[in-house]
């Protein structure tokens, strides 16, 4: 039986099915796996990854926030558990003495190298294989397209960059 969505034809309603499944399902595996190989979560994960990227390992709340697509007040509460673990650290900012910066410290590194080759070979199998080089430039193009309407400043890209 074909399921379908009210105000949408057949091949809509299968894009959308398909685009919510891969919604709730692709983080919660990625999250499974993480957990499992490196007791992170994904959330975890991406703010260790955005730091280990950063000038000297080094960034403000506000631009990790951004980079993970994440509140402020969510982040305070993730940092706090990754501090209590020393895998960062808060410092005094660097520019404005009044604020505080979050620096990877060497734990952190150590916990985000290990953890990024079984994160990369699950995002592989799961999203990647299985395509051959023409259909994946179709799908980061078709993907692009929407990705480019939910995000037209490109916080997320240019957040771990700036």
């Amino acid at each position: 039986m074909r399921r379908s969505v009210a105000g949408m034809d057949d091949l809509e309603s299968d894009v959308w099915l398909h685009l919510i499944a891969l919604g709730e399902l692709l983080p919660a595996a990625l999250d499974a796996q993480l957990q499992r190989d490196a007791q992170l979560t994904h959330f975890e994960f991406m703010v260790l990854s955005v730091l280990q990227l950063s000038p000297q390992s080094l960034a403000t709340p506000t631009s990790i926030a951004q980079a993970a697509n994440s509140t402020l007040p969510r982040l305070s509460h993730v940092l706090a558990r990754l501090e209590t673990r020393g895998l960062v650290d808060r410092v005094t900012g660097q520019t404005d003495k009044r604020s505080r910066e979050v620096r990877l410290t060497p734990a952190g590194r150590r916990v985000v190298i290990r953890a990024t080759g079984p994160h990369i070979a699950t995002a592989r199998k799961l999203a990647l294989e299985g395509f051959d080089a023409n259909e994946l430039e179709q799908l980061s193009g078709l993907l692009s397209r929407i990705t480019d309407r939910l995000d037209p400043e490109d916080r997320l890209g240019h957040a771990i960059r700036d």
